[in-house]
């Protein structure tokens, strides 16, 4: 079990949050759609942004995101900013469960991967660490985890040979991230969240066969995954916060894996430092709650994703206190926050929910928080 000895303690610095992507706005989907990537759009993309974090204030929350406006995937987009890593026209798109197709596009390792002093997502942070003034809350920003760079890699994109060797890519992906940590950290960040949801993968028996068949054990995998992530972050700042997100692929409301976290909730909570874990709860395919019980007693929280973003549906929120009721069966109440599950635009396509909706659903998180814990 991983013990963080330090006078600091880390703590999720809200009861109610949210994964980070919102709903591209208007002009911004034009200005893509017409090929326009220029100051132009820099122009559209920060006044979103100032938008997206007003609207993140008047729902009531205390962390703020810029949304993901400025990236066309969740994950590609910082991928492809790193040094080794480029991203590469494909005849494969993700395999959805929907009609729709993801841009034909796949991440190659082309040379030695290591985290750009310049990487722009940096810049994108310290846009929306500016918007926040003193007592309002938290600027986060959310990136994807480290096992991205490997789960998204197929073996026949490592074109830089030494990476043909297992386990000098994992080493290469934590030094990098760990790189990556401490450049966000330096630029002000001190609420850090990684995408990491091919942990979630690796619990639906498709997704284990697949790894199997690229000759790989998606056991060791989970183990590997776990191992990186806490090289990345172990060496961190006392007072810098680390989330971790898990979902199922998200979309166009659509979805990827269906199973639960048994396969990697030991990983994932005892054997990384992480602080806080927003876990998808918010149908079947995620599994029961009964994995909860791994959770260490202590100050990491699990930001329960019963709040779907996947619909408009607005969830009950006497429906939302009885699964709290039912996941503090596993874990401590006090232990326990509330998030949507995934974002609300993984992608700049973005779900199939009005922006409307996304506001709803935004301010149920926080209303949910302060019936169930009398705080946001």
């Amino acid at each position: 079990m991983i013990q963080t000895e330090s006078r600091f303690r880390r703590r999720a610095p809200c009861r109610a949050d949210h994964v980070g992507s919102l709903l591209r706005p208007g002009m911004v989907r034009a200005l893509r759609e017409r090929g326009i990537f220029d100051g132009e759009l820099t122009l559209v993309e920060d006044m979103a942004v100032r938008d997206l974090v007003k609207l993140q204030k008047d729902a009531g929350l205390r962390v703020f995101t810029d949304g993901e406006v400025r990236r066309q995937f969740w994950h590609y987009d910082f991928m492809g900013m790193l040094t080794g890593l480029d991203m590469k026209p494909s005849t494969r798109s993700l395999p959805f469960q929907t009609e729709h197709k993801t841009p034909p596009i796949e991440a190659h390792l082309t040379g030695p991967l290591d985290f750009p002093a310049d990487h722009p997502m940096l810049a994108h942070f310290t846009f929306v660490r500016d918007l926040v003034r003193p007592g309002e809350g938290v600027p986060k920003i959310s990136i994807p985890g480290p096992s991205a760079c490997h789960y998204r890699m197929e073996p026949e994109n490592i074109e830089h040979a030494p990476y043909r060797d297992p386990e000098a890519l994992f080493h290469d992906i934590a030094a990098t991230y760990k790189k990556a940590v401490r450049a966000f950290y330096d630029a002000g960040c001190r609420y850090l969240q990684l995408d990491d949801i091919f942990f979630a993968y690796l619990g639906d028996p498709k997704q284990r066969e697949i790894r199997r068949a690229m000759g790989q054990d998606p056991d060791e995998l989970v183990k590997k995954y776990a191992w990186m992530l806490e090289e990345a972050i172990r060496d961190r700042p006392e007072d810098l916060v680390i989330g971790m997100h898990m979902c199922r692929g998200n979309f166009r409301s659509s979805h990827v894996a269906e199973g639960g976290y048994d396969f990697a909730a030991d990983a994932i909570f005892n054997q990384t430092s992480v602080d806080v874990y927003f876990m998808e709860y918010d149908t079947d395919r995620a599994g029961g709650l009964e994995p909860l019980r791994l959770l260490p007693r202590g100050d990491k929280r699990v930001m329960a994703g019963f709040i779907t973003t996947k619909t408009g549906d607005l969830e009950d929120l006497d429906w939302l206190r009885a699964k709290f009721d039912e996941a503090s069966k596993h874990v401590d109440l006090d232990q326990l926050g509330i998030a949507p599950q995934c974002g609300f635009a993984s992608t700049e396509h973005g779900n199939a929910i009005t922006e409307d909706g996304q506001k709803r659903k935004l301010e149920l998180v926080v209303k949910t928080a302060e019936a169930i814990w009398g705080e946001a």
